[in-house]
């Protein structure tokens, strides 16, 4: 066998993995993008409010909770749900049986949730006109047309940002160690086990 075949033989099945991961996290994209421009507009429509327009005052200083950290938590559960189904049923479906849905589901969220955690920052650095990273370029804009929006780009930013630490968590905890602690406890525990 040549070292290219050793090689792909070794890792073929974490590239197409990756490549798998990054389709379903490519329309993921889409859903999380497509979720905070609804939520941003019923926000702006039904309530009146700004994106950056505090939504909870953090008490004793001038900051808060902004609108736009709510939409992009409101469109994290959303895209975190349909890519955990693509992921489950698609990407990672031969690494072992798979273990029940919110077996696999709890640790997809926790994984997306830490990560979720470090696009707040990533957000709040580029939204916040304060910060070294904020996206002051004349293109972006908080109002006018949709793809010079600030809070667009932030959200787009911060989901690039944050993808790896999603692929290689998700890799080798939930799809992994999950199934297999999983497989173990159903062959050793389970129906028809010692």
């Amino acid at each position: 066998m040549n070292p290219l075949s050793k090689l792909w033989a070794r890792w073929g099945n974490s590239v197409r993995e990756l490549l798998k991961f990054a389709i379903v996290g490519g329309m993921g994209v889409g859903v999380n993008m497509l979720t905070v421009v609804v939520a941003h507009n019923v926000g702006f429509h039904a309530f009146g409010v700004e994106d950056y327009d505090p939504f909870i005052p953090l008490p004793g200083t001038d900051r808060a909770l902004r609108f736009y950290i709510v939409y992009a938590g409101i469109a994290f559960l959303v895209a975190n749900l349909f890519n955990f189904v693509w992921n489950r049923y698609w990407t990672f479906r031969h690494q072992g049986s798979r273990a029940p849905f919110g077996k696999e589901f709890l640790p997809f969220l926790v994984v997306g949730g830490a990560a979720q955690l470090v696009g707040f920052l990533i957000l709040y650095l580029l939204r916040n006109p304060t910060s070294p990273f904020y996206l002051s370029h004349e293109f972006f804009t908080d109002a006018g047309a949709w793809w010079t929006k600030r809070l667009y780009w932030a959200q787009l930013i911060q989901i690039i940002l944050v993808m790896p630490i999603n692929f290689v968590a998700n890799k080798l905890w939930t799809f992994r160690a999950v199934r297999r602690r999983h497989a173990a406890s159903t062959t050793v525990g389970g129906p028809g086990g010692s």
